[in-house]
């Protein structure tokens, strides 16, 4: 992946097909790559996928990463390619991003989809602390051991039910992630402080482009009351809330989810 300089940081970056530009912006400690089972669905987009700050080969300063500091990273990395404006598509704190994205430059967002996120602040429907642990730990050691990464990790992912009838899912995963550039455990703590002091909430009124939320009804990592709470935020949106899906949303239905994402933001 090409490095960029993207305002006062280094951002690493790649593009996949043509078409109008998709910003596609991921979520807690995962970089771009992960968006690489996705790509072959977005066609007719240009497809830009970047390592958020921390994550991948982009530049790792000291924290907390703010959701505000990385929505900039996006809108000067779109600058840096001299790309005016994008549809966007931002998954948990990608969804964040994406918000703050919206709110702080809404010239450069045509329309975009918020995957299983939330808008901060005190009314947001938090995960239980154990949910949050299961996060911390299995993210922390994505480098060093995905295998028990995702041992720890998958039940806060995806529902008991689904894990257990698909036992594929888990090899694939920690295959994927073997072939990413390494995160840092570090990078789990600063952007986690980034996370609780985010707080779009009272502000989503202001949001006028097109917006799509989706959310899996069985999420436990970012409740789905938070799909609710957004939407009652941004009269106009569409919400699709997926039944049997937690938050990886796209893996019960990976077809279907992406062929309605992809007919919304071509509309």
């Amino acid at each position: 992946m090409p490095i960029i300089k993207a305002g006062n940081i280094n951002l690493s970056y790649a593009t996949y097909g043509e078409g109008e530009p998709l910003l596609l912006i991921m979520g807690f400690g995962m970089p771009g790559a992960a968006w690489l089972p996705s790509l072959p669905f977005f066609a007719g987009f240009k497809s830009i996928y970047f390592d958020n700050r921390g994550t991948g080969l982009s530049d790792k300063p000291e924290g907390p990463y703010t959701v505000e500091d990385m929505a900039d990273d996006a809108s000067n990395l779109l600058e840096a390619l001299d790309i005016p404006s994008a549809k966007v598509f931002g998954v948990s704190m990608g969804g964040m991003i994406a918000q703050e994205l919206m709110l702080r430059h809404p010239e450069q967002v045509i329309k975009t989809v918020l995957g299983c996120t939330m808008p901060g602040g005190p009314n947001t429907r938090m995960a239980g602390p154990d949910v949050i642990e299961m996060l911390m730990t299995g993210s922390k050691l994505m480098t060093t051991d995905p295998e028990k990464g995702f041992d720890i990790m998958l039940p806060a992912l995806m529902p008991p039910e689904f894990n257990a009838a698909q036992p594929e899912i888990k090899p694939m995963l920690v295959a994927g992630a073997k072939m990413m550039p390494p995160t840092p455990p570090e990078t789990a703590d600063r952007a986690m402080a980034g996370i609780a002091s985010f707080n779009a909430y009272d502000r989503l009124e202001q949001i006028k482009c097109p917006v799509m939320i989706v959310h899996g009804d069985q999420d436990v990592l970012v409740p789905p009351e938070n799909a609710e709470l957004i939407k009652g935020k941004i009269a106009h949106a569409e919400m699709y809330l997926i039944p049997g899906a937690g938050h990886a949303f796209q893996s019960v239905d990976p077809v279907g989810i992406h062929q309605r994402i992809v007919t919304w933001l071509k509309n």
